[in-house]
């Protein structure tokens, strides 16, 4: 795959009101800000705000040219009218109307309804990236619907590139040795609290010349601060896991880091990794965000964390990346 992703991505699921409403105001500026802090590669999916996520991005993109930005969505949830539920809230963490249900489908035919209704709401004839989304209980129907479905688009020239984006790392390997994919979104699996990744996922990647786009970074929100925070992807985080990361990071401010910076740091350094998307619910996020990934981190700390038994000695940082 030719595609080239900026090493910081804009991750698009706060575009869809994920916990808490924004305007569409509000999204289009926060797209602005990432482009104006040289983000090129941005990551949606149906998922996110019932198609709210789609509609504002394709809109915010619409004045900057199609060849300049890379753009990705999913497959694997269909989405449908829900009559009568508009009245509702969506039960799946966005704060939009229940308009539409979400299918699951990684069929042949629900890839390709999902794509079409994507291109629609992007307002966009094609799109860079398709990822699998979350297959973990449909392993064999992504295997026999969707990864054909998808490696068929791509010999056409519809889509750039697809892989699969979870949450987990030994089905994504799985996937690695099965398919011949491109590129995989591992979301909260490569961080300074977990890394599993380096268990079999990154070395096949690495062999198999496999992209990796790492989300999550900040594991739902534990990472994302200098202090240590109470979620840990997406659920209070247990007490022994605030301790661990409150040690991290008094290790990362005696070289002078925030624990974020560290955060982003981390995965960035890593040889097979592509991108890393970090949400944003507004244009000052974005911009701290920014900052953060341009923070010069001191090999000495990823050393000392290592030697403290908080980061495993398999960690590999890529040569000449400080």
């Amino acid at each position: 795959m030719e595609l080239s992703l900026s090493p910081l991505g804009l991750g698009c699921a706060q575009l869809g009101n994920l916990y808490h409403a924004i305007s569409d105001e509000t999204a289009a500026a926060t797209v602005r800000r990432a482009w104006d802090e040289g983000v090129r590669y941005f990551d949606t999916a149906p998922h996110y705000g019932l198609g709210l996520s789609e509609a504002r991005l394709g809109a915010a993109l619409r004045s900057y040219p199609r060849d300049e930005y890379v753009l990705s969505t999913k497959v694997g949830r269909v989405l449908e009218p829900n009559p009568g539920g508009a009245g509702d809230r969506d039960d799946q963490g966005f704060a939009v109307p229940a308009a539409y249900k979400r299918r699951w489908d990684f069929s042949r035919e629900g890839v390709l309804r999902s794509l079409e209704d994507s291109l629609t709401r992007l307002g966009l004839d094609r799109v860079d990236i398709v990822y699998v989304h979350d297959p973990d209980d449909h392993f064999e129907e992504a295997l026999s619907g969707a990864f054909p479905a998808l490696r068929e688009l791509r010999e056409q020239g519809v889509i750039g590139g697809f892989g699969a984006g979870m949450n987990q790392a030994p089905m994504l390997a799985e996937f690695v040795r099965r398919t011949d994919l491109d590129v995989l979104l591992v979301a909260g699996r490569y961080t300074l609290l977990d890394q599993p990744a380096l268990d079999e996922l990154f070395p096949l990647c690495a062999e198999r010349d496999v992209r990796v786009v790492v989300g999550g970074a900040f594991n739902g929100g534990i990472l994302a601060t200098a202090e240590p925070g109470r979620v840990y992807d997406y659920a209070e985080a247990p007490a022994e896991l605030v301790e661990r990361a409150g040690r991290i990071a008094e290790i990362c401010a005696r070289h002078g880091v925030e624990l974020p910076e560290a955060a982003l740091a981390l995965p960035m350094a890593h040889p097979v990794v592509a991108s890393v998307v970090v949400g944003a619910h507004d244009p000052d996020q974005v911009t701290v965000n920014a900052r953060r990934a341009r923070a010069v981190v001191p090999p000495a700390l990823w050393t000392e964390l290592t030697d403290a038994g908080l980061l495993r000695a398999d960690v590999v940082i890529a040569e000449g990346v400080s």
